[in-house]
């Protein structure tokens, strides 16, 4: 008798659990479904209802005539040099932050994780205003170089994992002649791959989803990336050719979908060893 009751708050936790997933992914399950559907059957059917048959002529379409190949390979570009240089100069700092004693380290930390509750909007116009004097308007460098360098968040994310490994390890190294750049290559690094995993997924999800920077930065297609894409095309094309708009959606939930497969036993295990939340 008294497993009962465990076995019906259980089943409520996995049920209620249930819900949520299905309320967080079903839009993109719609969305994705939708893509596949004929224009003919899009809206003479419920957003639900499998598409049949299905058609692939929909990814054709926004791949070949509408630009899509270019801004997927944009957007690839710059998500993977912002990633690239976030994991290193994150990982960099936070071992400063983290191990190297100097004078003011910590007000230094506190004052940099401050910035953290300062709203984007504020930034965008003397950014623009700086990436215009320097002459980076409509160009790579200007989409990647505010964010490259790494972030608050991505300094305090690895910084917390590095408190996490013992000293004692350095110690010993230090001991054997390592020097500080060698313990930093070759014992934290290594120890630190389920952080730098997580920062580098949680890095190129977002330069992939971004759009406001990207709007205001650049303003011609040989730099434009997907999600000003897809927005042009939600202004142009929404009202007569909405499949194409699902299309380039869906080709842009794609890739984050197997990075997020790809990378989720080290997020689950970073945040078990970090004990964020």
């Amino acid at each position: 008798m008294s497993s009962i009751p465990t076995a019906l708050r259980r089943t409520g936790v996995y049920g209620i659990l249930a819900v949520g997933a299905l309320l967080s992914v079903g839009p993109y399950l719609l969305t994705l479904n939708a893509a596949f559907k004929r224009p003919s059957d899009l809206l003479k059917t419920d957003a639900w209802a499998p598409a049949h048959p299905a058609t692939f002529a929909n990814f054709a379409d926004v791949w070949n005539d509408y630009g899509m190949s270019s801004f997927i390979l944009h957007t690839l570009f710059v998500a993977v040099v912002v990633t690239v240089g976030q994991v290193v100069f994150s990982a960099t700092a936070a071992y400063a932050l983290a191990r190297l004693e100097f004078p003011g380290r910590e007000w230094l930390f506190r004052a940099f994780i401050a910035t953290m509750m300062v709203p984007q909007m504020i930034t965008l116009v003397p950014l623009f205003l700086m990436m215009r004097q320097l002459g980076l308007v409509d160009t790579f460098a200007g989409l990647i170089l505010p964010t490259v360098f790494g972030t608050p968040y991505g300094v305090f994310l690895v910084r917390q994992f590095f408190l996490t490994i013992p000293k004692d390890l350095e110690a010993a190294a230090r001991l054997d002649g390592a020097s500080t750049w060698g313990i930093l290559v070759r014992i934290m690094l290594p120890l630190s791959r389920p952080i730098l995993a997580t920062l580098a997924t949680i890095t190129f999800i977002n330069t992939w989803n971004n759009l406001i920077w990207p709007l205001i930065i650049t303003n011609s297609d040989r730099t434009r990336v997907i999600t000003v894409g897809i927005s042009a095309l939600q202004g142009e094309h929404v009202s007569d050719l909405p499949h194409i708009v699902l299309a380039g959606a869906a080709l842009a939930l794609l890739p984050l979908i197997a990075v997020f497969l790809l990378f989720q036993r080290h997020i689950v295990r970073s945040i078990a060893l970090t004990g964020l939340k």
